[in-house]
């Protein structure tokens, strides 16, 4: 199930950039079009939450049975919304106890209640939508939320989990582009589940999709992780299979042994453009009856050994020149996946 809030007042086109925004103006305006999520549906409780996005801080809170997203400060005298207090249906500035509610209205002032509230106390807002467990949103909408599909959410014979988010210092297309790759298991996830003797990528052939690519990778490196006694029958054929949705959000299908499914969504969200949030959802229909304390830690330490390769790459973004890096045959998602950030206008924000 998902709950939709939309805001009655959307951030406009054209709107002032975040203060010290690490973007090029046309590059933040770009990226400000799309849906990322902020944070975990479970973090936000009563009170509000701040995180930023796309270095715009902004704040969430619960209002009844909505969610609202918004500027990350009174408009009153500039205090962040988040070192205030809520109570599940509005939130209360830690300045001067300005109450805020539904969407984003100022709602009570102490200091003259019997007054009439200006319409510029109330905050300016953006849409949510909670979904896979996560609380998405977009700081430049353009109709109907556009949140990347998940395969098999849904469904009642898999089990849902939404793991802890991880923190990377670097540019989320680099994230998402290691996270496609497959040419780097036995040498990255070796103390996790790859088999440094096994490196061979077979052949595979991404497929362009109207909102990125697919790709079908078949090979016989197996996903159980290393210690597990049963790790799967000699000779299976392991299918992975890849779905990205630019800019920066990637699913992974892995075909396990008796009809079994693995998803995990690598959902990479913008904290600033040397900053990261990555948000990873995963559902499957095996084992539900292992703890979820265990998933997390298995996640953790395979998108770990992930992160010190990614905040160690350089150049940080992705080269716009593809000659300045070498490819080979096995990088055919990383390029396919390039490929389709410029074809969508996104190669303005590579690097030079």
């Amino acid at each position: 199930m998902s709950a939709v809030s939309q805001s009655p007042a959307p951030a406009p086109a054209g709107r002032a950039l975040p203060r010290n925004c690490t973007f090029l103006p046309e590059d933040w305006r770009l990226l400000a079009r799309n849906w990322y999520p902020v944070a975990l549906g479970r973090e936000l409780g009563n009170g509000p939450l701040g995180v930023t996005l796309l270095d715009a801080p902004l704040v969430l809170y619960r209002a009844g049975e909505a969610i609202v997203v918004a500027d990350n400060l009174c408009p009153h005298r500039g205090v962040p919304l988040s070192m205030g207090k809520g109570d599940g249906r509005t939130i209360a500035c830690a300045y001067h106890g300005f109450v805020f509610g539904a969407e984003g209205r100022c709602r009570h002032v102490p200091a003259n209640p019997d007054n009439n509230i200006p319409p510029r106390l109330h905050l300016r807002t953006y849409p949510a939508v909670e979904r896979y467990g996560l609380i998405w949103t977009c700081l430049d909408p353009e109709g109907e939320p556009a949140i990347p599909p998940m395969p098999h959410w849904d469904e009642a014979a898999f089990q849902r989990i939404t793991c802890p988010w991880i923190d990377i210092a670097g540019f989320a297309g680099r994230q998402v582009e290691g996270f496609i790759d497959v040419a780097h298991f036995a040498f990255v996830h070796t103390e996790t589940f790859a088999d440094p003797n096994n490196a061979v990528v077979p052949p595979y052939m991404p497929t362009p999709t109207p909102t990125g690519f697919e790709a079908e990778y078949r090979s016989s490196v197996g996903n159980y992780p290393i210690g597990v006694s049963d790790r799967g029958r000699p000779g299976f054929e392991w299918l992975r299979h890849f779905r990205v949705h630019v800019p920066f959000t990637a699913t992974l299908e892995i075909h396990f042994p008796d009809e079994g499914r693995l998803v995990i969504m690598n959902a990479a969200s913008p904290v600033s453009a040397r900053k990261t949030r990555m948000f990873a959802p995963i559902c499957r229909n095996f084992e539900r009856d292992l703890p979820v304390e265990d998933v997390y830690a298995f996640n953790r330490r395979v998108f770990e050994e992930d992160r010190a390769i990614v905040e160690a790459q350089k150049p940080e973004n992705l080269p716009r020149d593809p000659a300045l890096e070498a490819h080979v045959m096995a990088d055919r998602s990383s390029i396919a996946y390039r490929r389709a950030l410029r074809a969508r206008g996104f190669s303005r924000f590579f690097s030079a």
